[in-house]
């Protein structure tokens, strides 16, 4: 707190040397967007009563010009161009994690919270969603908590689409590139006469051959097709009163996974070589109803919510040419959430405030089984059975299933209110406080059985088992949790005249819950010890017992929540009348009961969420931007810097076997960096009327791939350029991703001993064709 505290007086002294009288009002894409609302109808940004270059936060924002030069068509390629923040392309849009500021998640709890006009996405797997039409994308990064509540902790991102308010027209778009990739969109944005209603519709069909070939069969791995929808109506009820909603729905089947084995021996990645179908389908379908009232003094706003997700993942688990053992895992999720908030809404004033409750239900139906095929039965089952047992035992199949099934109901309530106050012209002070309930329950029912039979000991001797028996091992129970958090905040602002400074406290909230993924190895160890001990009984021995695992009882199936205290200071500043921005942050992070995916060692099916002890995250986040030179109508030159730096380490951690202290964090890059430039030049010719050149540079690692930090990725970039011809409301764009061919891998892992990584996509080239009038 000392240091923190001495860093930003620094800054403040530092930026008063060079200041100059505070500008005009800032006239960035944010006041832009709150302008046009102004004009037309607006129910969003409801928690935000400053723009965010006046807020006490590390953000991105990314408008429309930079989602089309960037080709951002999911959060995955915003990785590198906003700082510290990393998703990587890998296995299915199930899989794909997120990580900010060294700390993320493969499975369940995500790392940052995540909202598309106004309305939340509770459930990770519906992060990675093809976008349609949006506007701007915004990031806070480092605990959001206060305000956005549970899983926030690395931060909040907001996505807002185009509303028929602010356009009305047609857009329409078709493209074709690398790997047989095919993308299509068309969408409607209309507005009554008198601009009170307004109605938008649009949709999109994506397919994909993929880029990767699976050298069992020839076939390809990571091939795909998805297609969605949007409605949107929009109205101005009068006195006030605004309402708006959105329904959207979504379909995705793809195949998967394209995970090569890795030869540590020799340090070479293989072929993707597996021998079952392995793949990922979704069905979504969410509708959100945004109702605010403004006044003068107040701004009240009521977001409702109902999501349902439909998802099932198909997997060859051991993803070699052998028959080990494959999952279909399949998913029923229901969700309803609503949000209240009552703001302020008069900036004349030297005090603001929110007050807000919040509360959400979830309800997932899961099933899991796993299929332990016939190599599985001679080495998971016998493997470790004494020969002479392991020779008699014959089954009555040469498969058997392991049925998991689950009810996973959780709900949550919370109370939060945010305060900001100005002290003189230049100081404003915030505090705020969230008490954030949570309870979830897991009944579990598994189930398998597997019939035996035990031939003799000897020649000559009668089978000790003739007939064959069943081998039942049912597997039924609940298991509860509750937390309830006091989540606060504090933040300082201080005005220059080339913007604002801050510092801020924070602490950050991932919920704890349930390992279902470590079920097939409680009851596959419960099917050994029931053939061992009744194998031993026939032999006239006493029975061995349970055989000894750590994975053999529900107890394990829990994980704690994990906490954070974000220690910062920051700021946001332009110079040169506007034209060059500059965005920086200094962090520290103090991680206790870090969440981290386990794969057992062994031979084991499952993997499983554990806590770490304590883990620290340092770093420093900048972006720049300058616009060269601006020509009204006729050219245009703008240039942006993006570069996030992270180290992040564990203080304290011993799984009981090794002992990772001072070790790095798994799986989050210690450098994100991107450089861009675009130039536009309006020609106004009979064929052409302008062009538009962009290129980029994106760059990410080192990355380490396990808690002993012996295996890891080094630093990688990748070169992106695109032409754009435009003439009246078409434009024809060619572009390309990946231009050098970096090979590089985006995902590492471990399953029954062996080593998987999983390539970045190669070089693509395509060539997009848009209307929009």
């Amino acid at each position: 707190m000392k240091r923190l505290f001495i860093l930003f007086l620094a800054l403040v002294s530092a930026v008063e040397i060079f200041a100059v009288e505070p500008e005009k009002a800032d006239t960035t894409l944010y006041e832009q967007i709150v302008a046009l609302d102004q004009v037309g109808v607006s129910v969003r940004m409801p928690k935000q009563h400053y723009a965010l270059k006046q807020q006490p936060i590390s953000s991105s924002v990314i408008g429309g010009d930079l989602i089309r030069n960037e080709r951002i068509l999911s959060i995955k390629e915003l990785s590198a161009i906003m700082p510290n923040f990393y998703q990587p392309d890998y296995g299915s849009k199930m899989t794909s994690s997120i990580y900010v500021r060294g700390f993320g998640a493969r499975i369940d709890q995500p790392i940052i919270g995540l909202t598309v006009d106004g309305v939340p996405y509770l459930n990770k797997n519906n992060y990675d969603f093809d976008m349609l039409d949006v506007a701007r994308i915004e990031l806070l990064r480092g605990p959001q908590s206060t305000l956005y509540g549970r899983n926030t902790m690395g931060g909040q991102m907001n996505i807002y689409t185009l509303s028929p308010m602010n356009y009305q027209g047609v857009r329409a778009l078709v493209e074709y590139s690398s790997g047989n990739t095919l993308r299509a969109k068309a969408s409607y944005y209309g507005r009554s006469k008198g601009g009170k209603f307004g109605i938008s519709v649009g949709g999109y069909y994506n397919r994909t051959d993929g880029f990767f070939d699976n050298a069992f069969d020839g076939s390809d791995v990571d091939w795909g097709e998805s297609s969605g929808g949007r409605l949107r109506l929009v109205g101005d009820l009068g006195r006030g009163w605004e309402i708006d909603n959105t329904a959207s729905f979504g379909y995705n089947n793809e195949g998967g996974y394209a995970y090569a084995l890795y030869n540590a021996e020799n340090d070479t990645v293989g072929d993707v070589n597996y021998n079952d179908f392995s793949g990922y389908m979704r069905y979504s379908f969410s509708d959100g109803l945004v109702l605010s009232h403004t006044n003068d003094k107040i701004k009240f706003t009521a977001t409702t919510s109902y999501q349902f997700m439909h998802d099932r993942m198909r997997m060859d688990n051991d993803l070699t040419p052998l028959s080990y053992f494959t999952l279909e895992q399949e998913q029923h999720e229901h969700a309803i959430t609503e949000d209240i908030v009552l703001r302020s809404n008069d900036l004349s004033r030297r005090w603001q405030w929110i007050v807000g409750a919040y509360g959400f239900y979830k309800k997932i139906d899961m099933s899991a089984p796993v299929t332990i095929l016939p190599d599985g039965i001679d080495n998971l089952i016998l493997g470790n059975m004494p020969a002479m047992i392991k020779n008699l035992l014959e089954f009555d199949r040469d498969e058997f299933v392991i049925a998991s099934n689950f009810d996973l109901p959780t709900y949550g309530l919370a109370l939060y209110h945010e305060s900001s106050v100005k002290a003189g012209e230049r100081w404003r002070f915030t505090a705020g406080l969230r008490l954030d309930y949570e309870a979830s329950k897991m009944n579990y029912d598994n189930y398998s059985a597997i019939g035996y039979k035990m031939g003799a000991m000897r020649p000559g001797m009668p089978p000790m088992i003739p007939d064959f028996r069943l081998v039942e091992v049912p597997f039924k129970g609940e298991e509860k949790m509750d937390f309830l958090e006091l989540l606060p905040k504090f933040a300082v602002n201080y005005t220059t005249g080339a913007g604002d400074l801050y510092a801020t406290v924070t602490r950050g909230y991932k919920a704890g819950g349930f390992n279902t993924q470590i079920f097939s190895d409680i009851l596959q160890n419960k099917v050994k010890s029931s053939l061992m001990n009744d194998a031993m009984s026939a032999m006239g021995r006493p029975s061995s017992g349970e055989e000894s695992s750590p994975y053999d009882a529900a107890s394990v199936t829990t994980y704690d929540p994990e906490y954070s205290w974000n220690y910062e200071v920051g700021g946001h500043l332009k110079f040169a009348e506007g034209r060059v921005n500059l965005d920086f942050a200094a962090f520290w992070i103090e991680c206790r009961d870090q969440q981290l995916t386990v794969f057992p060692e062994g031979t084991t099916t499952g993997r499983m969420m554990s806590n770490a002890g304590h883990s620290r995250s340092r770093g420093v986040e900048l972006s720049a931007s300058w616009d060269v030179f601006k020509l009204t109508n006729m050219s245009h030159l703008r240039l942006m810097a993006n570069y996030g730096y992270t180290n992040a380490k564990f203080m304290e951690f011993n799984d009981g076997i090794n002992d990772y202290s001072g070790n790095h964090l798994p799986y989050a890059p210690q450098h994100t960096a991107s450089l861009g430039a675009s130039y536009s030049h309006w020609i106004g010719g009979r064929l052409l009327d302008e062009i538009a050149v962009n290129a980029s540079w994106q760059g990410a690692g080192k990355i380490y791939w396990n808690e002993e930090n012996t295996l890891s990725q080094d630093f990688y970039s990748q070169l992106n350029a695109s032409v754009e011809l435009r003439k009246g409301d078409f434009s024809l764009s060619l572009w390309g991703r990946n231009l050098t061919n970096t090979d590089f891998y985006t995902f590492y892992f471990k399953s029954m001993n062996n080593n998987f990584y999983n390539h970045g996509k190669p070089c693509r080239i395509g060539v997009t064709l848009s209307f929009a009038m």
